[in-house]
């Protein structure tokens, strides 16, 4: 029998935290009272977690999948690669940090249950630094006006998906994504609820600043070609705007004679300018540099070995094989 459902993990060298997340994690299933499956795909950690799963995996066969990149792809792909081997026909995403609890699974299983095919979160009270919260919420604001895609909260990754919108997101080929905001376009009848939100147990943050940037960018160029419509028309307003400058400076030139003053002026706006032309260049080249991954067809992960359990009927790969996808 196929699992009711399915958990995605996406591990990177959390070695410090497995042991509580599997503390809290089987229980808050075993629980529910489902059928149940937990995909833990390790991204390439560099600690103990790749050998720590393996254990767990000896432990808790009959629940227990575990994939094993090759190399770093991302959390994104990470749980593209979850979302591959899942069967289930409710997938959870979670965090193996464990700021999202396990026993808020729950929740979102129940909300599915009463006919949505997504189901989002929306943290209580988050226990992020203030920084990242304000910035959050701005970056939320930008998003929902540039890609109309409505999302709380979208740094929570503690999210539900119908069996629907699980393989009509395996049939994309995207190499950058967002998982949630393709999940949204995909979804029929898409809701949120609020969940509980509780400090890391272990370890730092794995997204930077600079992470944090890219991944914005990832996801407003992903769904969105406002910024390249703005700096259109933004770039037209400019041409205008010049013309007149132009026309205004040629009339003064004839009536009043030749004039020194408003040299620096002028050198500000064509500063101005110049900055705004290489800023919309960058834009061009973020859209650019997408369509440049995508067409090489480099394979968006490697998959270096995966745990099963064969009496699934599923064929166990070993260490020495690997699969692009």
């Amino acid at each position: 029998m196929k699992p009711l459902l399915s958990v995605v993990i996406p591990i990177y060298n959390e070695e410090a935290g497995l042991a509580k997340l599997f503390a809290r994690l089987y229980p808050a299933l075993d629980a529910l009272g489902y059928r149940y499956e937990i995909i833990f795909v390790n991204d390439g950690s560099r600690d103990a977690s790749a050998a720590m799963l393996a254990d767990q995996f000896r432990a808790r066969p009959d629940v227990t999948r575990v994939v094993l990149f090759n190399g770093n792809y991302g959390q994104h792909m990470a749980i593209l690669a979850g979302f591959h081997a899942t069967r289930g026909e409710i997938t959870v995403t979670l965090d193996a940090d464990l700021q999202n609890p396990p026993e808020e699974i729950g929740k979102l299983v129940a909300k599915m249950q009463e006919g949505f095919d997504y189901v989002g979160s929306i943290r209580r009270d988050r226990q992020d630094s203030a920084f990242r919260t304000y910035a959050s919420r701005a970056m939320n604001r930008l998003r929902e006006k540039l890609t109309h895609i409505q999302m709380t909260d979208q740094g929570n990754m503690l999210r539900a998906y119908g069996r629907n919108v699980i393989d009509l997101i395996n049939r994309c080929s995207e190499v950058n994504t967002f998982v949630p905001a393709l999940a949204y376009m995909f979804a029929r009848r898409p809701t949120e609820i609020i969940v509980e939100h509780e400090e890391r147990s272990a370890g730092e943050s794995k997204y930077s600043l600079y992470s944090l940037i890219r991944l914005n960018f990832d996801l407003i160029t992903g769904f969105s070609l406002v910024p390249l419509q703005f700096f259109s028309i933004f770039g037209m307003g400019l041409s205008l705007v010049s013309a007149a400058l132009f026309v205004i400076l040629l009339v003064r030139r004839f009536l009043l004679g030749a004039e020194v003053e408003g040299v620096f002026t002028l050198f500000a706006i064509v500063f101005f300018m110049i900055g705004v032309v290489l800023f919309g260049i960058g834009i061009v080249g973020e859209y650019v540099g997408r369509i440049y991954q995508q067409v090489r067809g480099r394979p968006r992960y490697v998959i270096q070995a995966m745990l099963q359990d064969k009496t699934d009927h599923q064929v166990e790969v070993t260490d020495d094989s690997t699969v692009e996808v």
